[in-house]
């Protein structure tokens, strides 16, 4: 399957520069596979497509500060640097910009508490650096660094809790899992009300998932690894509701991820941490999820091929071409699509 079978066309006016101004007011378009319908929605409707019984699957990652701008004391040369993953305390993978000036063994001075030296050029182009301060370093980084929002957002954000899920806990993603920022906490204290089970996994987003497929044939692309947990209460809230025939909805292609990742050959789970490099396209059977709540997403990407492979690759792409006649916003801070 080639990688120009998920292009569509989307003009930029409706890749969304700014985040609605309520959450729960973004627009929903629900799309039922059984029935072939699509129904133009507002996310608050949400609660109408789920039923006593359902848990919502949802990631308690938090986006970290993670763009840094570094000066060569020596030169002045600038240097931006994108913290991608911890690997122990103090050492980082990270991109960089510009390439060719990020040698191994240069310091950049980040800020007075913070420089960064390169210690390691990977074959991917991706640096290792040893972030050098003292004090805490979540402090420490709440000060010198930015929100990393992803380049197609011009605009700059005014309140960096809206690039943060209401229930976001646990620091370290590059980027939101903006499916789950059309949640408010009253949404769901109406959704728990109705019976619908909460559970929460975590799943750490890097910028590979974003990345732009270029290998001309889908099976040749690479996925980058992220790294995800299960507790052992979200494994038994998922189980039992499995056995009692609810449904397992998840919040974002991270959730999915998560569920198809660390599933059992019989969709059940038991609490598990790991690296994954699941790429998910038409052709794979799902364990797990049974219905999926999630944002639109760039031509070509494997978002849209994960989206394809729950819902048909055709039947998605319709949606989508309707989304972009309906003028529905795209993207990061865009609207929302419910596939049952």
């Amino acid at each position: 399957m080639k990688t120009s079978d998920f292009y569509y066309d989307l003009p930029k006016e409706l890749i969304a520069q700014s985040p609605a101004e309520c959450r729960s007011a973004s627009r929903l378009l629900v799309y039922n596979r059984a029935t072939k319908s699509i129904e133009d929605k507002v996310f608050s409707d949400i609660i109408d497509y789920l039923t006593p019984g359902d848990v919502l699957v949802r990631n308690t990652t938090r986006v970290i500060p993670a763009r840094l701008y570094g000066t060569r004391p020596e030169t002045g040369g600038k240097m931006e640097f994108l913290l991608l993953r911890r690997i122990d305390e103090k050492h980082w993978e990270c991109l960089v910009k510009p390439g060719r000036r990020a040698k191994v063994g240069l310091t950049f001075k980040i800020s007075d508490e913070l420089s960064a030296t390169v210690t390691e050029m990977r074959e991917d182009g991706n640096r290792i650096i040893r972030l050098n301060y003292d004090g805490i370093f979540e402090e420490i980084l709440d000060r010198a660094g930015e929100m990393p929002l992803p380049p197609y957002i011009k605009e700059e954000l005014q309140d960096g809790e809206r690039y943060q899920t209401v229930y976001s806990k646990i620091n370290g993603s590059a980027a939101a899992p903006t499916a789950g920022l059309h949640f408010t906490q009253e949404l769901l204290d109406k959704l728990a009300a109705k019976g619908v089970k909460e559970a929460y996994i975590t799943l750490h987003v890097g910028l590979g998932t974003f990345r732009p497929v270029k290998a001309a044939e889908i099976t040749e692309h690479h996925m980058h690894s992220e790294f995800c947990m299960i507790s052992r209460e979200t494994a038994d809230i998922i189980n039992e509701t499995k056995r009692a025939g609810g449904r397992i909805v998840c919040v974002g292609t991270t959730s999915c991820r998560t569920l198809e990742s660390l599933a059992d050959e019989n969709g059940y789970f038991h609490e598990a941490s790991a690296w994954t490099d699941i790429f998910i396209y038409p052709g794979y059977k799902f364990k797990a999820m049974d219905a999926l709540i999630t944002n639109f997403h760039l031509p070509e990407s494997t978002l849209v091929m994960l989206v394809s492979a729950f819902a048909d690759r055709e039947k998605i792409l319709n949606a989508y071409n309707i989304a972009v006649q309906e003028r529905y916003r795209f993207f990061s801070f865009g609207d929302a699509m419910f596939i049952s």
